[in-house]
């Protein structure tokens, strides 16, 4: 399968995972979440299983083989991560972690692609008698991967001593914008909640022309990040739905149209009346595994002995995905945007159109939006923003 159809097929199942984080999670919260974070731990823990898991694990992934898999996340990481802070592009960081229990060697093959392929960082540990240090590492990891923003990617409690092993990836994103706003000209004005009642809120301005694009029910407007000296572009885009209360049905469209990106995304700036933003910062987290039980993937939680290709030992046969936790962080201000999320997969031991007329951009009202990578056409973050006001 071809790297792009990949990427189409990731973008797909990332917007499904939106529109049910929505109906489950965050009904009354604003979102933030890396699609492609929860993407390399599900990806890690299908290299490591086979049979019916393995199966279940490559049809939610909209994919046909590991190897197809495993060639996404290696041209992935080379492709769209390297950091280009060093030619005044975005500051980006993509790590990947594995601990294992000391008493359970891996499979030499599994080992390899953990190590060659997602270029993951293993450390032997002591499930045991010492989960929660192991739990303050994982921590302590994501914490120094995501430049400070992600502290506690596992909760308390969350590892216990039948745990064998932990799949973690952390991600971060720096950019300032092509085109940064004039503070002095941020200004506070209503931005309208779901019950109708509104808030004041910071709103950044420019009279520049802008990446706007206005179809039936919404309208969409693109940011361009201020691009190094590789081709890599990225891009922050807001999808605004024309009524205040449009959001889930906005949503609804974007996560049950196949391509939705490829039909929707501006591409030419044009003259806008009234162009408003509100500045919003957010953080998120969330448990993974009921959403993605909701959304058919059950087999790597139920038990049922498919992720045997992980660790060299009998025990292998009885390993199972007892968690998958995330959490996210986003900031978007006048000079750009700060992004950050972790994910770790805790597997345990089971006791047995364009318009021509001058158009508006206000986005005082609750709406989507999304951090991509506009040569390959990765999704890097996906959310919403139900009011500007709540952080967390």
């Amino acid at each position: 399968m071809d790297l792009r159809k990949l990427i189409t097929n990731q973008t797909d199942v990332s917007l499904v995972l939106s529109k049910s984080l929505l109906l489950t999670e965050a009904k009354e919260s604003n979102l933030v979440f890396s699609p492609l974070s929860v993407h390399v731990v599900l990806s890690l823990i299908a290299a490591g299983s086979k049979g019916p898991t393995l199966d279940q694990l490559l049809s939610f992934l909209k994919t046909k083989s590991n190897g197809d898999l495993n060639s996404f996340a290696s041209e992935i990481i080379g492709l769209v991560f390297a950091d280009g802070s060093q030619s005044d592009g975005p500051r980006l960081c993509f790590a990947n972690g594995v601990w294992i229990d000391k008493s359970l060697p891996m499979k030499p093959y599994f080992k390899e692609i953990v190590d060659d392929v997602y270029k993951a960082k293993s450390m032997q540990v002591d499930f045991k008698t010492k989960a929660v240090e192991v739990v303050n590492e994982v921590n302590s990891w994501a914490e120094k991967e995501t430049s400070g923003l992600i502290k506690e990617v596992l909760p308390p409690g969350s590892v216990d001593s039948t745990a064998r092993l932990i799949f973690a990836n952390a991600l971060y994103f720096k950019g300032a914008w092509n085109e940064k706003f004039d503070a002095s000209k941020t200004k506070d004005y209503d931005f309208y909640l779901k019950d109708g009642s509104s808030v004041h809120v910071p709103f950044m301005t420019s009279k520049k022309k802008q990446f706007v694009s206005a179809y039936g029910g919404f309208k969409v407007l693109g940011l361009p990040y201020k691009q190094g000296e590789d081709k890599r572009r990225f891009s922050m885009y807001f999808f605004l739905p024309d009524a205040r209360d449009g959001l889930p049905a906005l949503v609804e469209k974007v996560g049950s149209e196949p391509g939705f990106l490829d039909h929707y995304l501006p591409s030419e700036a044009v003259e806008l009346g009234e162009f408003r933003i509100p500045r919003f910062k957010i953080s998120f987290g969330f448990e993974a595994s009921k959403v993605l039980k909701g959304l058919g993937l059950v087999l790597p939680f139920s038990g049922e002995g498919g992720l045997t290709e992980m660790v060299d030992s009998p025990q292998g046969q009885n390993l199972y995905v007892s968690s998958i936790f995330h959490k996210s962080f986003i900031e978007v201000n006048e000079e750009g945007t700060e992004a950050a999320a972790a994910s770790a997969g805790v597997i345990a031991l089971r006791s047995l159109q364009f318009p021509t007329n001058v158009i508006d951009f206000v986005a005082d009202h609750p709406f989507v939006y999304l951090i991509r990578e506009d040569m390959t056409g990765v999704v890097l973050f996906i959310g919403y923003v139900l009011n500007p006001l709540l952080a967390s």
